[in-house]
Parts: structure tokens; C-alpha cells; sequence
């Protein structure tokens, strides 16, 4: 089939290239040569790494001798924690909103929820998160119901 398209071609008087004609070229291009796409080696460092202020000195033990044991450290960081007093937080200040809680909860009715808001200004998660962290932190056993009104009172239980 190509053979006749060529023929046909031929007849009509068109000229056509081969392909070895059209690689042949009169003129070449200048082109510049390529480096490799690498980036440019970087020089090894002539300085050893520096140690860090305030880190520890590398200890290394004799030849032949043996590795203390970490024993003796622990026992004394034991025995310090043991002779420290365990120290109980201090009762908020007498002005602060935090003693107002503790004073309105210590009544004997205690205090709703709604009554606390009004006296500190503050949110009922506000509320709610001091006196879970105060019954904690001062050892106090805060007991949580709700009255007949279905408010949430908190007082101190006895």
C-alpha cells in the first residue's frame, strides 16, 4: 500500500525527503554543554563538634576497673524526698472569691450553685472546677445535691 501512494506521488511530480535526507543538516546549532544537574560538593568542616554549655563532661572509667553502680544515687535521692515535710496548701485569702466559696459552702445549708454565680461573677464551669479542685487540694469532703427546687447546692459534709 505504501509502495503505490508512493508511485502515485512520483507521477504527480512531488518531491519527497527520505529520512537520512532529513537529518542532514548544513548548519549546527551552538549549544553549550550540560553539567551534571548536582549540586557543588560542599568541603568537609575543619572543626570537631563543640559540647553544648552546661552539658555534662563525658565520664570514662579506668581500664580494667569496674562501673559504679547507680545505686547509691537513688537511695540518696530516696532518702532526701523522704525527709522533706509534705506540705498542705494554704487557705486562700480572706478577701479572695475562692474563700467566699468555701464560707457559703461551710453554712449549714450550704449553697446553690446560682447563689455562688451571683456572689463571684463567675460561670457555673467556673464554679463547678473550683470547688472540684478545692475539695482536693484543702482535703475538704464536698458533697453535691439538689434541693426540692432541683437547684444543685454544694455544702461541706460533716
Amino acid at each position: 500500500m505504501v509502495r503505490r501512494d508512493a508511485q502515485a506521488i512520483e507521477q504527480k511530480g512531488i518531491t519527497t525527503m527520505k529520512n537520512h535526507e532529513v537529518t542532514e543538516t548544513t548548519q549546527s546549532a551552538a549549544v553549550a554543554e550540560q553539567g551534571a544537574p548536582v549540586a557543588p560538593a560542599k568541603a568537609a568542616s575543619k572543626k570537631a563538634a563543640t559540647q553544648k554549655k552546661g552539658a555534662p563532661k563525658g565520664q570514662e572509667t579506668a581500664k580494667g576497673a569496674k562501673a559504679k553502680a547507680a545505686a547509691p544515687k537513688k537511695a540518696a535521692k530516696a532518702a532526701k524526698k523522704a525527709a522533706k515535710p509534705e506540705r498542705k496548701a494554704a487557705a486562700p485569702r480572706a478577701e479572695s472569691k475562692g474563700a467566699k466559696i468555701l464560707d457559703m459552702i461551710a453554712r449549714a445549708k450550704g449553697a446553690t450553685l446560682a447563689e455562688i454565680m451571683k456572689a463571684t461573677d463567675w460561670q457555673a464551669h467556673s464554679v463547678r472546677g473550683f470547688i472540684s479542685i478545692a475539695a482536693k487540694k484543702h482535703s475538704i469532703n464536698i458533697e453535691s445535691s439538689k434541693n426540692e427546687a432541683g437547684d444543685r447546692v454544694y455544702r461541706v459534709a460533716k
